[in-house]
């Protein structure tokens, strides 16, 4: 295949500024140093003002010294904004981006064609060519999904499309049930492998008091993230914690909110709308953590976990896009994590750095022998619901309304989420989103190199 377009782009993001992945030791392939006027996507994404109670958190759950934690978290920015600059330039040959090491300091990008190695090398990111690429591998994963809503059984617990073995993986307590929920989705096995099951996922509901909030007159269940729309003030959480109409109150049993939307099988998502003595804030369960976005992390990145019976605890991405099937039904389009949980974390919230990154659906085992917990992605349930994440740069009365076109004009509007490749317009010029997350004032894509890439 030609790859004067793969040359083409790589040298407009160098003309335009693009960052290099300036924290990632591992490849011997260092690029040049980006220009010292363009921020860091450190600076641009805020991780570097992670507040204590996560950096503790990412000390005792991988082992890190604060430095290290805070190098990681560095680490991990530059590379998702140098992922999503190579996946563009890339294009079709794409087959997904890792981060590894201590330090998240080795980035690695797959593709399915020898010619993008130089290329992506260039970028100071490690290069691996592998027999397929990721939109295959998450085809055939959308068509076991269709498949799994009439066939899948928790024989057939999780599936998930694991980007450094180039596979879509099914994890089964019976090799025959993946087999056969292959054959009925019409997977090609050579795309596929199957895993021994080691887990058995469930919501993580819980009846227990602690700081939470309860719906009803009984289960627990843990706030997600505060949110808005238009005037309503509320917060997302895991559909499997209530359905529409149920009422909820806060953890001292004060009346709190109704449950406005909610969907679970298929999706674990839900939203309150909570009355007015209520007040949205980007604070995360009560501790100093605040969040400034929603920024997709890749898979490798750190991440951590606030729910109201286990508290802070971290680990990192495992995969993205993962399914997952309880005994109540296949949900998909989760993330799957080594971090661990325990009943009434359920909708709590999960972050990576000062990235908000979705709401604790379920898991296996818990916080004293380890083990798997899930999450629904936090911009899926802003974009299907009309919310707008509350964050740091979000005033008091300034809910930042989605469809509110950016000044000086152009399609870009702060509210809208955008998902990598989207395009839009601003002042005049052309941008590429580069990694998925929820615009907001400030965050105008001249502003955002880690984010837009001016095409």
């Amino acid at each position: 295949m030609p790859h004067r377009h793969l040359k083409a782009t790589c040298a407009a993001v160098a003309a335009a500024g693009a960052l290099l992945v300036s924290g990632l030791t591992g490849s011997a392939h260092a690029g040049a140093a980006p220009s010292p006027a363009a921020p860091t996507a450190a600076e641009t994404l805020r991780t570097d003002a992670a507040l204590p109670a996560l950096l503790a958190a990412l000390q005792r759950d991988l082992g890190l010294t604060r430095q290290q934690a805070d190098r990681r978290l560095a680490n991990e920015a530059e590379a998702g904004a140098t992922a999503g600059r190579l996946r563009a330039a890339v294009g079709t040959d794409f087959a997904g981006a890792w981060v590894s090491g201590t330090l998240s300091d080795t980035l690695t990008v797959a593709t399915t064609d020898p010619a993008d190695v130089r290329a992506i090398r260039a970028r100071g990111a490690d290069a691996v060519v592998v027999d397929h690429t990721l939109a295959a591998l998450d085809a055939a994963k959308t068509r076991v999904d269709r498949a799994a809503t009439r066939h899948a059984t928790t024989s057939t617990p999780v599936w998930y499309v694991d980007v450094t073995a180039n596979k879509l993986v099914v994890q089964a307590t019976r090799a025959s049930a993946a087999r056969s929920l292959l054959a009925v989705a019409g997977v090609d096995a050579s795309l596929t492998r199957i895993e021994r099951a080691t887990e058995q996922p469930r919501p993580l509901y819980d009846l227990r008091g602690g700081d939470a909030y309860y719906i009803g007159s009984g289960s627990r269940c843990s706030i997600g993230f505060p949110v808005t729309r238009a005037t309503q003030q509320g917060f997302a959480t895991a559909g499997h914690c209530g359905r529409a109409g149920a009422t909820t109150s806060g953890s001292n049993r004060v009346a709190q909110g109704t449950f406005q939307a909610s969907v679970f099988p298929g999706n674990d998502m839900a939203w309150v709308a909570t009355n007015s003595n209520w007040t949205a804030t980007p604070n995360v369960n009560g501790s100093s953590a605040q969040v400034a976005g929603s920024t997709q992390a890749t898979v490798g990145s750190s991440v951590c976990r606030s729910g109201s019976t286990t508290g802070w605890h971290c680990g990192t991405v495992q995969q993205l896009n993962t399914s997952v099937t309880y005994q109540e039904g296949t949900i998909s389009g989760v993330t799957r994590t080594s971090v661990c949980a325990e009943p009434g974390d359920s909708g709590g919230s999960f972050i990576s750095g000062s990235q908000a990154q979705g709401v604790t659906s379920g898991g296996s085992g818990n916080c004293t022998s380890g083990g798997t917990t899930y999450f629904q992605p936090i911009n899926p349930i802003l974009q299907n619901y009309g919310l707008t994440l509350k964050t740091t740069t979000s005033g008091p009365g300034d809910p930042g309304e989605p469809g509110e076109p950016g000044e000086p004009g152009g399609t870009w509007a702060a509210g809208t989420v955008y998902q990598a490749g989207s395009t839009v317009t601003y002042g005049g010029a052309t941008y590429r989103c580069l990694q998925g997350h929820q615009a907001q004032t400030g965050w105008e894509p001249p502003n955002v190199p880690a984010l837009w890439q001016r095409v």
